[in-house]
């Protein structure tokens, strides 16, 4: 049974309820232990202000403060590290502290002493040798200086500067540089490259070319299923050789022995014979199109690619496949080798590229920075370096690691091909008949070239699919969608008066991705 009590009562309850809530002290921090909290904040001095506390103060003012440990209940004797040391410890500088830690600093509170001309003179032979003087030019700022510059705030300085030069004397401290953010060097003055001469012949896409080790002629691969060899000083067809019955996508000539190697879509990769122009030996293992192919620049090997998401290792002679290069996860666009470790160097469309070690047939590192299919990687002539092409980007990039060295961005297209030279002038021609020019070193563009198409063509024929420079360098050779091959040479009336290098000393933003 409920017992019923009256209005009053039940609210007194209540009232007598909510007034013990409120009135427990649960809330309330606990006391605070002397002991503990002295412990704690020697220890926060010592690890905060430990830099400093070896430099010693004057007597001068000590006697000022009214002797030690005045207004410092946490003064240096109670740390068992600096006991034995009759020194006691006083801010002196050009800025205001609070008197003490947990101190708000404030107009009331705030404590300021300036050095006097012996303080400032001990505390520089207190100085650790880490900071010693270097240089016997170097000179520590004089008292003057000091009071001169009291007051200025840091955060005055500009961004990016770190300590304003401090004049002492009428000569400058180098130990106080000013530190700027990191801006792009100044790029090497190219010259512009024109176009000067257009030679027709195939009747399809021109999808590969490459030039012969003399430098007498060159050779070129078409989607009309024909290789020409062409003079290259006057541009003129030598030969025409017939056998594949697809798409021709890689010619290379060899520097060791008389041979031409091509390879196309017909999944065929032929050796030729140059002395009887007949082939000679068939590579058959590939499942699907071939895309690419490169030599081995010291033995007797060759590297394939295909759509069939793996590369393999030939050798020449006996026409044995050495290796199969598995791991990509689609096709594979592009080839390279060098003599050098890793001595191959694939580009896929799986977005990434792999470096692999040429003995034990893996991979040694797989870089996946580039966001979309990679169709195009070129190995630097002289530098240990590399460079790869994308629609997202093109990335350089250091062997044998693959470090990540910078983004080389603007080129906004499909990048079909590279091409560098030893001056550092790098080539990307992408699937749109866009031509852009680089500077190695540091990533400018210098040049932007999109040449018409040849009379009778589409302007949707506008296409590069294989760039290349001759052997003496002069010369820049494109294979191109409009059925023709492109030749460039350096403009010869150009100086750095007529067309200087429009470039910006501009903070440099290299991202990693």
């Amino acid at each position: 049974e409920v017992q019923k009590h009256s209005v009053h009562t039940l609210v007194f309850r209540s009232l007598k309820r909510t007034h013990d809530m409120f009135v427990a002290d649960n809330a309330k921090p606990i006391p605070l232990d002397e002991e503990s909290h002295k412990v704690k904040m020697a220890v926060k001095l010592r690890t905060e202000y430990g830099s400093v506390l070896h430099m010693p103060t004057l007597k001068e003012n000590l006697r000022e403060k009214g002797g030690p440990n005045t207004g410092d209940p946490y003064g240096q004797k109670q740390y068992s590290g600096n006991q034995g040391q009759e020194l006691e410890y006083m801010i002196t500088g050009t800025h205001p502290y609070p008197p003490g830690p947990g101190v708000a600093l404030t107009a009331d509170t705030k404590v300021q002493r300036m050095p006097s001309e012996s303080a400032a003179q001990s505390l520089a032979v207190a100085l650790p040798a880490s900071q010693s003087r270097v240089d016997a030019n170097r000179t520590a700022a004089g008292v003057g200086d000091i009071y001169r510059h009291a007051g200025i705030s840091e955060r005055s300085q500009p961004p990016g500067m770190s300590v304003a030069m401090v004049e002492a004397g009428g000569n400058k401290n180098s130990a106080l540089m000013a530190k700027k953010a990191p801006t792009m060097p100044k790029p090497q003055w190219h010259p512009p490259w024109k176009l000067y001469r257009v030679i027709s012949g195939h009747l399809g896409w021109v999808r590969c070319i490459a030039v012969e080790p003399g430098n007498q002629w060159f050779v070129t691969g078409s989607a009309d299923r024909t290789i020409k060899i062409w003079d290259l000083a006057s541009g003129k067809l030598k030969l025409s050789l017939t056998g594949h019955i697809s798409t021709v996508r890689g010619v290379i000539v060899s520097a060791r022995s008389p041979y031409l190697f091509s390879c196309g879509e017909d999944k065929q990769v032929k050796c030729w014979d140059l002395e009887y122009n007949k082939v000679i030996r068939h590579y058959h293992g590939h499942l699907s199109a071939v895309y690419g192919l490169d030599l081995h620049p010291t033995i007797d090997v060759l590297v394939t690619c295909s759509r069939d998401s793996t590369a393999r290792i030939w050798d020449v002679r006996t026409k044995a496949s050495v290796h199969t290069l598995s791991g990509h996860t689609n096709a594979v666009a592009t080839v390279k080798c060098q003599a050098a470790e890793p001595q191959i160097i694939t580009g896929s469309h799986d977005t990434t590229i792999r470096l692999w070690d040429l003995v034990a047939g893996k991979t040694r590192v797989t870089l996946t920075n580039h966001k979309k299919s990679v169709r195009a990687v070129v190995l630097h002539p002289r530098h240990y370096t590399f460079a790869s092409g994308s629609p997202d980007n093109i990335k350089q990039w250091k062997f044998p690691d693959g470090n990540f060295i910078q983004n080389l961005s603007g080129h906004n297209a499909i990048i079909n091909t590279l091409a560098v030279n030893s001056d550092g002038v790098l080539v990307s021609g992408a699937d749109n008949g866009t031509m852009h020019l680089w500077d190695w070193r540091t990533g400018y563009n210098f040049q932007r070239v999109h040449a018409a198409v040849q009379p009778g063509s589409l302007d949707s024929e506008s296409g590069i699919f294989a760039c290349v420079f001759d052997q003496s360098e002069s010369r820049l050779l494109t294979a191109e969608a409009d059925k023709t091959i492109k030749v460039y040479k350096e403009d010869d009336t150009a100086t750095e008066e007529t067309h200087p290098v429009s470039w910006k000393p501009e903070i440099i933003k290299r991202k990693r991705f």
